[in-house]
């Protein structure tokens, strides 16, 4: 689907929303947050999910290289045990990985993983994506639109405000997978 090179690509308009959400990932968004990011150990994830993890390919990672909020979920899905390989590119490219990737315009936020066939999209907690792996779903990915605060990578002191983790198909059509 995706091999990783990508070309600059001048992309004239990007889908306003999208280029909000991209370019909206502030670099200071670590400092914002009151104090040092809450990731969960591998002690607060379960044993099949610790499993899966450890079984795992590496993760691919695409995001902006001054996104804050982006290198904190990095940190997250790390000290959950996930190995990352992480390319920062310019959000022209960034914005072209999505689409290639099927990421519904709608759920496109400020970082998107790849994994075997699966998109992760956004500030999902890394024991909801070491579930749906474990569970190996017909669906395309899940995606938590919208940065969240509260969401893996988004603290804000002891704010937490609800969200929803959207599963998607190729087709693009969301169903809720989990609420938080």
């Amino acid at each position: 689907m995706l091999n990783g090179k990508f070309r600059k690509m001048g992309v004239g308009l990007a889908p306003l929303g999208l280029a909000l959400l991209v370019g909206g990932c502030a670099p200071e968004a670590a400092g914002e947050s009151g104090g040092a990011a809450a990731t969960p150990s591998m002690a607060m994830v379960d044993a099949t999910l610790a499993a899966t993890i450890a079984e795992t390919p590496t993760i691919t990672v695409y995001k902006s290289p001054t996104c804050g909020c982006c290198a904190l979920w990095v940190d997250h899905m790390r000290e959950a045990g996930f190995e990352l390989d992480v390319l920062d590119m310019d959000d022209a490219d960034l914005i072209r990985v999505k689409l290639d990737a099927g990421v519904p315009l709608q759920m496109q936020t400020c970082h998107t993983a790849l994994v075997g066939d699966y998109v992760f999209e956004g500030h999902i907690p890394a024991d909801v994506i070491a579930r749906f792996l474990a569970e190996k779903p017909a669906a395309h990915g899940l995606a938590v639109p919208g940065m969240p605060i509260g969401s893996p990578g988004m603290e804000f002191g002891d704010r937490v405000d609800p969200y929803d983790v959207i599963e998607f198909d190729a087709a693009g059509n969301l169903s809720v997978y989990e609420s938080r």
